[in-house]
């Protein structure tokens, strides 16, 4: 069987079992009563089912199973573990809330079994910032940070329906054609799989009857996913490069690129909470996507999928200028672009208490209409 008869066969079958599986969680999860309440930061005002994500987990290892036989360096038996220490501290935690630095200490364990796999090593920038190379020793620390911050900021992003699934579909498809182009076809179809799992959970998600949330249990196990397949990206061999559309050297900005949506919007939040004497994981509703809905007046369909579209543009951008310019052009741009966006949100204040009071303070004015309306057509209706 060639590759396309094993991404089509993936594909329906990742797509099937996570749909037709859902529907038994909801049913499970209402019985139970292990609903998500509505609180002063929830973007959603009914009890919600949530644990989602558990249908993500036993679809990737049925996966892993069937595509077993398309890695070079046994990854598969380096993910698994990785895969069931997320999935079991993500399903504590959307059952019994964890400290911060509990699921820190999960995530570590998961991410030192994928740093210790060949596959994955980076041994070289490939002259990005004029580096070539890059010791061990610091190839764990740079791989281990930069997994974390990617599962982390995933898990942050996950706030309103739609968006973490619109924005993971949009990372997954990139990362499918970067790794059919380079050959790396055991990496394709994990990200196929994953995509299968989001496209099949997204419908139930922006549902209005069966209505879902993957929960931690799935945004740590699809940020743990774009982690490994970002730090394979950087770890590929120069010969793979060939066939991609964007110099060697631009890679490290082309993985910032298609990442950028929870980057940004984690660092945005991390600065606003620091700034006000706050702890970095203290909640609050700071977010890009909260922003669009509180201050801008968008649903949450209209937020994830404008947040969405500009990925894709971000993205596509990002490799037409990585085919031909320097990466010191493209450091510049990226810069200027953060900084850009910055300043169109910072310039609001977005202090937590601020924003809670003008909130009430629209839905005071919006009640007051309201009743002044009513009266008048009563009057009319008697006339």
């Amino acid at each position: 069987m060639n590759f396309l008869e094993t991404a089509v066969l993936v594909f329906i079958g990742s797509f099937l079992l996570v749909y037709l599986t859902i529907p038994k969680i909801i049913g499970v999860v209402e019985y139970k009563r292990l609903m998500d309440d509505p609180n002063q930061r929830s973007s959603h005002s009914q009890r919600t089912p949530t644990l989602g994500g558990v249908s993500f987990f036993f679809t990737l290892i049925i996966a892993l199973f069937f595509i077993k036989n398309w890695h070079e360096h046994t990854e598969d038996i380096f993910i698994i573990p990785g895969l069931t220490i997320l999935f079991i501290i993500g399903l504590k935690d959307d059952m019994v809330v964890l400290s911060p630095g509990s699921k820190l200490i999960a995530q570590v364990v998961a991410i030192a079994f994928i740093l210790v796999n060949d596959s994955f090593g980076i041994e070289s920038l490939n002259g990005f910032l004029n580096i070539y190379e890059i010791p061990y020793y610091l190839y764990l620390v740079i791989g281990g940070f930069l997994m974390l911050t990617i599962i982390n900021s995933y898990n942050l992003i996950d706030g309103i329906d739609g968006l973490a699934s619109i924005v993971g579909i949009v990372i997954m498809v990139i990362y499918t054609t970067i790794f059919y182009l380079s050959q790396e076809y055991f990496f394709a179809l994990i990200a196929i799989t994953m995509n299968a799992c989001l496209m099949a959970f997204f419908g139930f998600n922006i549902s209005s009857s069966k209505k879902i949330f993957m929960g931690d249990t799935g945004s740590l196990i699809v940020g743990f996913i774009i982690s490994v397949l970002t730090l394979k990206f950087l770890a590929l061999e120069p010969t793979a490069y060939g066939e991609l559309p964007f110099l060697l050297e631009n890679a490290p900005l082309i993985a910032i690129s298609i990442l950028i949506v929870p980057l940004f919007d984690t660092a945005r939040v991390f600065a606003i909470r620091l700034a006000n004497k706050r702890g970095p994981f203290s909640p609050d509703r700071n977010h890009v996507h909260h922003v669009l809905i509180d201050f801008w007046g968008l649903s949450h369909k209209q937020a994830s999928f404008i947040i969405g579209c500009f990925n894709i543009i971000f993205v596509v951008l990002f490799i037409i200028l990585g085919s031909k310019a320097k990466n010191t052009g493209m450091v510049i741009m990226l810069v200027s672009v953060v900084i850009f966006l910055g300043y169109i949100f910072f310039r609001y204040n977005y202090n937590f208490t601020t924003l809670k009071q003008k909130i009430r303070l629209k839905r005071k004015i919006e009640s007051i209409k309201g009743k002044k309306e009513n009266p008048a057509k009563k009057k009319n209706d008697k006339e």
